[in-house]
């Protein structure tokens, strides 16, 4: 099943329709298919993780959404404004699947590293502000001390950059807990 079929369905239904695919194949596998299925959800803790709420700012952790589908999807469950964080660094990366939550959703874009102009290219005149930032702990810290008193921070990277999960979200953490 494609994302694009997916989202015929109404945004709401997506998660629903998951777990019941999800349940049903559960239903299917044999003992060490289930062992070998719930070894992986360790890395379900950066997925639209909650982090703190800080001076009426909501930091959420989605480390584990390291491509462009995976980004969609929490754009669109995300409500509110929303400030992202996302790395820059892959310059073939599709994001016109992303402007129309961007667009609705998104005021501010901190693009972490050193190669962002395909971001800056597929959001400029869809997002307002779109600012480079060398690492995620700048990042954070921009985010925080923005004038958007009541937006979610969400990171939510959209490419890979060469850390894992893991690396991505305990320094996400890390950082936003320095506030």
């Amino acid at each position: 099943m494609t994302i694009d079929v997916l989202a015929k369905q109404g945004r709401k239904q997506i998660p629903t329709t998951l777990a019941e695919v999800n349940t049903n194949r559960l239903k299917q596998m044999r003992n060490a298919g289930l062992r070998s299925c719930f070894e992986h959800f360790n890395e379900m803790r950066y997925r639209m993780e909650f982090v703190a709420r800080i001076n009426g700012k909501t930091f959420i952790n989605d480390a584990s959404s390291r491509n462009v589908n995976a980004t969609w999807f929490t754009l669109e469950s995300m409500n509110g404004s929303l400030i992202w964080i996302a790395n820059g660094n892959d310059s073939t990366a599709n994001y016109s699947r992303l402007r129309p939550a961007a667009l609705r959703k998104v005021h501010i874009l901190y693009c972490v590293g050193d190669n962002n102009e395909n971001l800056h290219k597929s959001f400029e005149g869809i997002i307002p502000t779109i600012i480079d930032v060398p690492t995620l702990g700048e990042a954070v810290n921009q985010a925080f001390y923005s004038d958007m008193e009541t937006a979610s921070v969400v990171y939510s990277p959209a490419s890979d950059n060469g850390l894992t999960a893991k690396e991505n979200g305990e320094r996400f953490r890390m950082e936003v807990n320095e506030l």
